[in-house]
């Protein structure tokens, strides 16, 4: 009889205890680049990021021109009135500009990256939180991205709920 009770507890233990592992999970997805898109602060870093890219290019620009400058001077006429040593000088100058004119545009590049996570950063941040207090607040288990999404069970598409939240239209 001992035995008889114990079996049906555990059997019984089994089977409820199972039970909540098959709870329902709430999936949604989200497109985290159309909501940064809509963010005001990333329409305020683009422009900045546009200026930056704008003064790198002027910077680049007037360098390429000071050595087109230089260059044009070495194959005048003009060197007539320099002396041999002189003319050695103006080129090693100008090898060195032609060196730092390849250089930069490697560095102007790194620049822009960097001034890039810069802006971004803050922005990224604070869509992620917001996808997150959503997610929690509406009882999200998962919460995907949508351009990662090829073939997906049935979700709910969180972006317009996020965009709500951070007040935008």
């Amino acid at each position: 009889m001992k035995r008889i009770v114990i079996i049906v507890v555990v059997a019984s233990s089994c089977l409820f205890g199972a039970t909540p592992l098959h709870a329902q999970t709430k999936m949604g997805y989200i497109s985290l680049s159309e909501l940064i898109a809509a963010m005001p602060e990333y329409k305020k870093a683009d422009t900045s990021m546009v200026d930056y890219q704008t003064a790198l290019n002027q910077n680049f620009d007037e360098m390429k021109s000071e050595f087109n400058e230089k260059d044009s001077l070495l194959s005048s006429k003009d060197t007539v009135k320099y002396t041999k040593a002189q003319i050695e000088i103006k080129r090693k100058q100008l090898g060195e500009l032609y060196l730092k004119l390849q250089g930069y545009q490697q560095q102007a590049s790194q620049l822009y990256q960097q001034k890039q996570q810069e802006l971004m950063a803050p922005i990224q941040k604070r869509a992620q939180e917001t996808v997150q207090q959503v997610a929690k607040e509406n009882g999200y288990t998962y919460v995907f991205l949508k351009d990662a999404l090829i073939v997906s069970p049935p979700a709910e598409d969180l972006l317009p709920i996020v965009k709500k939240k951070l007040g935008l239209k």
